[in-house]
Protein backbone atom coordinates (compact mmCIF):
# COMPACT_ATOMS: atom_id res chain seq x y z
CA UNK A 1 0.00 0.00 0.00
CA UNK A 2 1.48 3.38 -1.05
CA UNK A 3 2.16 5.99 1.57
CA UNK A 4 0.09 9.15 1.78
CA UNK A 5 1.61 12.61 1.75
CA UNK A 6 2.00 14.23 5.16
CA UNK A 7 -0.43 17.01 6.11
CA UNK A 8 0.91 20.56 6.31
CA UNK A 9 -0.36 23.18 8.76
CA UNK A 10 0.05 26.90 7.98
CA UNK A 11 -1.59 29.65 10.00
CA UNK A 12 -3.55 27.08 11.97
CA UNK A 13 -5.06 25.61 8.77
CA UNK A 14 -4.21 21.99 8.03
CA UNK A 15 -4.01 20.85 4.42
CA UNK A 16 -4.36 17.09 4.03
CA UNK A 17 -3.00 14.89 1.25
CA UNK A 18 -4.81 15.54 -2.04
CA UNK A 19 -6.22 18.92 -0.91
CA UNK A 20 -5.70 22.41 -2.33
CA UNK A 21 -6.43 25.34 -0.04
CA UNK A 22 -5.91 29.08 0.10
CA UNK A 23 -4.79 30.53 3.42
CA UNK A 24 -4.58 34.15 4.60
CA UNK A 25 -1.74 34.67 7.07
CA UNK A 26 -2.50 37.75 9.13
CA UNK A 27 0.44 40.14 9.03
CA UNK A 28 -0.93 43.05 11.03
CA UNK A 29 -3.30 45.95 10.64
CA UNK A 30 -3.33 49.22 8.74
CA UNK A 31 -3.86 52.61 10.34
CA UNK A 32 -7.58 52.07 9.73
CA UNK A 33 -7.56 48.88 11.81
CA UNK A 34 -8.16 46.86 8.64
CA UNK A 35 -6.26 43.55 8.69
CA UNK A 36 -3.49 42.82 6.21
CA UNK A 37 -2.73 39.27 5.14
CA UNK A 38 -0.10 37.30 3.26
CA UNK A 39 -1.93 35.12 0.70
CA UNK A 40 -0.76 31.50 0.53
CA UNK A 41 -2.00 28.61 -1.57
CA UNK A 42 -1.05 25.04 -0.65
CA UNK A 43 -1.28 22.14 -3.10
CA UNK A 44 -0.80 18.82 -1.34
CA UNK A 45 -0.19 15.79 -3.53
CA UNK A 46 -1.61 12.44 -2.51
CA UNK A 47 1.81 10.81 -2.49
CA UNK A 48 4.79 11.99 -0.41
CA UNK A 49 7.63 14.09 -1.78
CA UNK A 50 9.50 17.36 -1.23
CA UNK A 51 7.87 20.50 0.14
CA UNK A 52 8.70 23.33 -2.28
CA UNK A 53 7.84 26.95 -1.56
CA UNK A 54 7.73 29.50 -4.38
CA UNK A 55 7.64 33.14 -3.29
CA UNK A 56 7.36 36.49 -5.04
CA UNK A 57 7.14 40.23 -4.27
CA UNK A 58 9.50 40.15 -1.32
CA UNK A 59 10.27 43.49 -2.92
CA UNK A 60 6.79 44.90 -3.39
CA UNK A 61 7.38 46.48 -6.80
CA UNK A 62 8.70 43.28 -8.43
CA UNK A 63 5.61 42.04 -10.23
CA UNK A 64 6.77 39.36 -12.68
CA UNK A 65 6.87 36.75 -9.92
CA UNK A 66 3.23 37.35 -9.01
CA UNK A 67 2.20 36.56 -12.58
CA UNK A 68 4.56 33.59 -12.73
CA UNK A 69 2.87 32.05 -9.69
CA UNK A 70 -0.61 32.80 -11.08
CA UNK A 71 0.21 30.89 -14.27
CA UNK A 72 2.01 28.12 -12.40
CA UNK A 73 -1.06 27.37 -10.30
CA UNK A 74 -3.12 26.81 -13.48
CA UNK A 75 -0.79 24.19 -14.98
CA UNK A 76 -2.77 20.95 -15.45
CA UNK A 77 0.19 18.72 -14.53
CA UNK A 78 -0.12 19.82 -10.91
CA UNK A 79 -2.95 17.30 -10.60
CA UNK A 80 -0.21 14.65 -10.61
CA UNK A 81 1.83 16.35 -7.91
CA UNK A 82 3.97 14.41 -5.46
CA UNK A 83 4.80 16.19 -2.24
CA UNK A 84 3.60 19.72 -1.53
CA UNK A 85 3.77 23.05 -3.36
CA UNK A 86 3.43 26.20 -1.22
CA UNK A 87 2.84 29.30 -3.35
CA UNK A 88 3.22 32.77 -1.82
CA UNK A 89 2.71 35.36 -4.59
CA UNK A 90 2.87 38.51 -2.41
CA UNK A 91 5.18 38.38 0.61
CA UNK A 92 5.56 42.15 1.05
CA UNK A 93 1.93 43.25 0.92
CA UNK A 94 2.69 46.79 2.16
CA UNK A 95 5.20 47.41 -0.61
CA UNK A 96 2.93 45.77 -3.18
CA UNK A 97 0.01 48.06 -2.32
CA UNK A 98 2.25 51.15 -2.47
CA UNK A 99 4.17 50.03 -5.62
CA UNK A 100 7.32 50.22 -3.52
CA UNK A 101 10.32 47.96 -3.05
CA UNK A 102 10.32 48.69 0.67
CA UNK A 103 8.14 48.64 3.76
CA UNK A 104 6.59 51.94 4.92
CA UNK A 105 9.63 52.64 7.13
CA UNK A 106 11.94 52.10 4.10
CA UNK A 107 13.25 48.77 5.37
CA UNK A 108 14.21 46.12 2.82
CA UNK A 109 12.49 42.84 3.67
CA UNK A 110 15.28 40.91 1.98
CA UNK A 111 17.72 42.33 4.51
CA UNK A 112 15.47 41.57 7.49
CA UNK A 113 15.58 37.77 7.70
CA UNK A 114 15.24 35.69 9.81
CA UNK A 115 13.36 38.48 11.55
CA UNK A 116 11.94 38.62 15.04
CA UNK A 117 8.52 38.46 16.61
CA UNK A 118 8.92 41.80 18.37
CA UNK A 119 11.05 43.81 15.92
CA UNK A 120 10.20 46.22 13.11
CA UNK A 121 7.29 45.51 10.77
CA UNK A 122 9.70 44.05 8.21
CA UNK A 123 11.31 41.89 10.88
CA UNK A 124 7.91 40.60 11.99
CA UNK A 125 6.89 39.71 8.43
CA UNK A 126 10.24 37.99 7.90
CA UNK A 127 9.75 36.03 11.13
CA UNK A 128 6.21 35.02 10.08
CA UNK A 129 7.43 33.87 6.67
CA UNK A 130 10.30 31.89 8.15
CA UNK A 131 8.14 30.27 10.83
CA UNK A 132 5.07 29.40 8.77
CA UNK A 133 6.60 28.74 5.33
CA UNK A 134 10.36 28.28 5.13
CA UNK A 135 10.83 26.14 8.24
CA UNK A 136 8.41 23.54 6.82
CA UNK A 137 9.96 23.40 3.34
CA UNK A 138 12.67 21.19 1.89
CA UNK A 139 13.43 23.50 -1.08
CA UNK A 140 12.61 27.04 -2.20
CA UNK A 141 12.47 29.30 -5.26
CA UNK A 142 12.33 33.07 -4.75
CA UNK A 143 11.26 35.22 -7.73
CA UNK A 144 12.70 38.70 -8.35
CA UNK A 145 13.18 41.37 -11.04
CA UNK A 146 15.61 44.20 -11.49
CA UNK A 147 14.97 47.45 -9.63
CA UNK A 148 13.02 50.38 -11.07
CA UNK A 149 14.49 51.40 -14.44
CA UNK A 150 16.85 48.39 -14.46
CA UNK A 151 16.19 45.29 -16.52
CA UNK A 152 17.71 41.85 -15.86
CA UNK A 153 18.37 39.02 -18.27
CA UNK A 154 16.70 35.82 -16.99
CA UNK A 155 19.24 34.29 -14.64
CA UNK A 156 19.54 32.12 -11.56
CA UNK A 157 21.57 33.38 -8.60
CA UNK A 158 22.54 30.77 -6.06
CA UNK A 159 25.21 29.37 -3.81
CA UNK A 160 26.79 27.03 -6.32
CA UNK A 161 29.18 25.54 -3.77
CA UNK A 162 26.20 23.54 -2.47
CA UNK A 163 25.72 20.44 -4.66
CA UNK A 164 21.93 20.24 -4.29
CA UNK A 165 21.51 23.94 -5.09
CA UNK A 166 23.75 23.59 -8.15
CA UNK A 167 21.72 20.60 -9.36
CA UNK A 168 18.48 22.56 -9.17
CA UNK A 169 20.04 25.69 -10.69
CA UNK A 170 21.07 23.66 -13.73
CA UNK A 171 17.60 22.13 -13.95
CA UNK A 172 15.86 25.54 -13.94
CA UNK A 173 17.26 26.14 -17.41
CA UNK A 174 18.16 29.83 -17.60
CA UNK A 175 21.04 30.56 -20.00
CA UNK A 176 23.13 32.09 -17.21
CA UNK A 177 23.73 30.91 -13.65
CA UNK A 178 25.51 33.37 -11.41
CA UNK A 179 27.33 32.21 -8.30
CA UNK A 180 26.12 34.71 -5.71
CA UNK A 181 27.44 35.09 -2.19
CA UNK A 182 24.91 34.93 0.64
CA UNK A 183 24.07 38.34 2.10
CA UNK A 184 23.32 39.02 5.74
CA UNK A 185 19.61 39.38 6.32
CA UNK A 186 18.62 37.79 3.01
CA UNK A 187 16.06 35.02 2.62
CA UNK A 188 18.73 32.87 0.96
CA UNK A 189 21.02 33.12 3.97
CA UNK A 190 18.21 32.44 6.43
CA UNK A 191 17.06 29.43 4.42
CA UNK A 192 20.66 28.24 4.18
CA UNK A 193 20.88 28.27 7.96
CA UNK A 194 18.04 25.72 7.87
CA UNK A 195 19.87 23.68 5.19
CA UNK A 196 17.15 24.49 2.66
CA UNK A 197 18.46 24.83 -0.92
CA UNK A 198 17.01 27.96 -2.52
CA UNK A 199 17.20 29.46 -5.99
CA UNK A 200 16.77 33.16 -6.73
CA UNK A 201 15.33 33.83 -10.19
CA UNK A 202 16.05 37.32 -11.54
CA UNK A 203 14.36 38.50 -14.73
CA UNK A 204 12.81 41.69 -16.10
CA UNK A 205 12.23 45.07 -14.48
CA UNK A 206 10.26 46.34 -11.49
CA UNK A 207 6.65 47.48 -12.08
CA UNK A 208 6.58 45.84 -15.52
CA UNK A 209 5.44 42.51 -16.94
CA UNK A 210 8.00 40.88 -19.23
CA UNK A 211 6.58 37.96 -21.22
CA UNK A 212 9.89 36.18 -21.79
CA UNK A 213 10.80 36.56 -18.11
CA UNK A 214 7.39 35.25 -17.03
CA UNK A 215 7.44 32.28 -19.38
CA UNK A 216 10.99 31.48 -18.30
CA UNK A 217 9.93 31.52 -14.66
CA UNK A 218 6.99 29.15 -15.13
CA UNK A 219 9.03 26.80 -17.28
CA UNK A 220 11.97 26.86 -14.88
CA UNK A 221 9.88 26.07 -11.79
CA UNK A 222 8.26 23.12 -13.55
CA UNK A 223 11.69 21.84 -14.62
CA UNK A 224 12.87 22.01 -11.00
CA UNK A 225 9.75 20.19 -9.84
CA UNK A 226 10.48 17.43 -12.36
CA UNK A 227 14.06 17.25 -11.18
CA UNK A 228 12.75 16.79 -7.63
CA UNK A 229 10.35 14.07 -8.87
CA UNK A 230 7.38 16.20 -7.76
CA UNK A 231 6.04 15.98 -11.33
CA UNK A 232 6.46 13.25 -13.97
CA UNK A 233 9.31 13.62 -16.42
CA UNK A 234 8.44 14.78 -19.94
CA UNK A 235 9.74 13.65 -23.29
CA UNK A 236 10.58 17.19 -24.38
CA UNK A 237 14.08 17.80 -25.64
CA UNK A 238 16.46 18.80 -22.87
CA UNK A 239 17.76 22.35 -22.97
CA UNK A 240 21.50 23.03 -23.28
CA UNK A 241 23.51 23.17 -20.10
CA UNK A 242 23.49 26.72 -18.67
CA UNK A 243 26.73 28.66 -18.49
CA UNK A 244 28.04 29.42 -15.00
CA UNK A 245 29.58 32.78 -14.14
CA UNK A 246 31.59 32.92 -10.97
CA UNK A 247 31.67 36.73 -10.86
CA UNK A 248 30.04 39.84 -12.30
CA UNK A 249 30.39 43.60 -11.96
CA UNK A 250 28.49 46.78 -12.73
CA UNK A 251 30.02 49.25 -15.16
CA UNK A 252 29.43 52.81 -14.01
CA UNK A 253 28.83 56.15 -15.71
CA UNK A 254 32.05 58.19 -16.15
CA UNK A 255 30.16 61.50 -15.86
CA UNK A 256 26.67 62.89 -15.33
CA UNK A 257 24.42 63.53 -18.31
CA UNK A 258 22.25 61.86 -20.93
CA UNK A 259 22.86 58.13 -21.27
CA UNK A 260 22.52 56.48 -24.69
CA UNK A 261 22.66 52.68 -24.37
CA UNK A 262 24.06 50.82 -27.36
CA UNK A 263 24.18 47.25 -26.06
CA UNK A 264 21.20 45.02 -25.20
CA UNK A 265 20.64 42.39 -22.54
CA UNK A 266 22.31 39.14 -23.53
CA UNK A 267 24.85 40.78 -25.87
CA UNK A 268 28.51 39.76 -25.88
CA UNK A 269 31.05 42.41 -24.93
CA UNK A 270 34.81 42.40 -25.40
CA UNK A 271 37.31 43.97 -23.03
CA UNK A 272 38.49 47.44 -24.17
CA UNK A 273 36.69 47.01 -27.50
CA UNK A 274 32.92 47.11 -27.02
CA UNK A 275 31.37 50.54 -26.49
CA UNK A 276 28.42 49.93 -24.18
CA UNK A 277 27.00 53.42 -24.46
CA UNK A 278 27.72 57.14 -24.36
CA UNK A 279 27.07 59.81 -21.73
CA UNK A 280 26.89 63.42 -22.91
CA UNK A 281 25.78 66.84 -21.74
CA UNK A 282 22.50 68.21 -23.17
CA UNK A 283 24.42 70.04 -25.93
CA UNK A 284 26.46 67.02 -26.98
CA UNK A 285 29.69 68.96 -26.51
CA UNK A 286 31.14 66.79 -23.74
CA UNK A 287 30.72 63.08 -24.52
CA UNK A 288 32.32 60.09 -22.86
CA UNK A 289 32.10 56.51 -24.03
CA UNK A 290 31.45 53.64 -21.63
CA UNK A 291 33.82 50.87 -22.73
CA UNK A 292 33.61 47.28 -21.49
CA UNK A 293 36.34 46.81 -18.85
CA UNK A 294 36.26 43.02 -19.28
CA UNK A 295 34.72 40.41 -21.58
CA UNK A 296 31.39 38.82 -20.80
CA UNK A 297 27.62 38.88 -21.31
CA UNK A 298 25.29 41.74 -20.35
CA UNK A 299 22.91 40.45 -17.65
CA UNK A 300 21.58 43.81 -16.40
CA UNK A 301 21.04 47.24 -17.92
CA UNK A 302 19.89 50.70 -16.89
CA UNK A 303 16.82 51.73 -18.90
CA UNK A 304 16.71 55.35 -17.71
CA UNK A 305 18.52 57.81 -20.04
CA UNK A 306 19.58 60.13 -17.18
CA UNK A 307 22.64 59.32 -15.08
CA UNK A 308 24.82 60.83 -12.41
CA UNK A 309 28.53 60.19 -12.32
CA UNK A 310 29.09 56.75 -10.81
CA UNK A 311 25.59 55.41 -11.53
CA UNK A 312 25.45 51.73 -12.49
CA UNK A 313 24.72 51.37 -16.21
CA UNK A 314 25.53 47.78 -17.23
CA UNK A 315 25.83 44.57 -15.23
CA UNK A 316 28.26 42.23 -16.98
CA UNK A 317 28.89 38.60 -16.08
CA UNK A 318 32.43 37.43 -16.75
CA UNK A 319 32.81 34.51 -19.17
CA UNK A 320 35.80 33.04 -20.93
CA UNK A 321 33.63 31.56 -23.71
CA UNK A 322 31.39 34.54 -24.44
CA UNK A 323 30.39 32.97 -27.77
CA UNK A 324 28.95 29.94 -25.99
CA UNK A 325 27.12 32.06 -23.43
CA UNK A 326 25.65 34.26 -26.18
CA UNK A 327 24.46 31.17 -28.04
CA UNK A 328 22.70 29.90 -24.91
CA UNK A 329 20.91 33.25 -24.52
CA UNK A 330 19.70 33.17 -28.12
CA UNK A 331 18.41 29.60 -27.90
CA UNK A 332 16.66 30.32 -24.60
CA UNK A 333 14.90 33.46 -25.85
CA UNK A 334 13.84 31.80 -29.08
CA UNK A 335 12.27 28.87 -27.22
CA UNK A 336 10.29 31.15 -24.92
CA UNK A 337 9.07 33.38 -27.74
CA UNK A 338 7.63 30.40 -29.60
CA UNK A 339 3.91 30.68 -30.35
CA UNK A 340 3.31 27.11 -29.15
CA UNK A 341 4.86 27.67 -25.72
CA UNK A 342 2.76 25.35 -23.51
CA UNK A 343 2.30 27.65 -20.50
CA UNK A 344 1.25 30.92 -22.11
CA UNK A 345 -0.90 33.76 -20.85
CA UNK A 346 -4.09 31.82 -21.68
CA UNK A 347 -3.13 28.90 -19.45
Amino acid sequence: MSKRNAALTIGGVTVEAGERRSIDLEVGRLYTHSPTTMPVQVLSGRRPGPVLFVSAAIHGDELNGVEIIRRLLKVPQLKRLRGTLVAVPIVNLHGFINLSRYFPDRRDLNRSFPGSEGGSLAARVAHLFMTEIVSQATHGIDLHTGAINRGNLPQIRANLDDEETLRLARAFGTPVILNSALRDGSLRMAAGDHDIPILLYEAGEALRFDEVAIRGGVDGILRVMRELAMLPKTRSKAKPTPIIARSSSWVRAPQSGLFRAWVKLGDRVAKDETVLGVVSDPFGEAEKEIVAPFSGIVIGRLNLPLVNEGDATYHVARFYRTDLAHERVGDYTESLESEDFPYDEQT
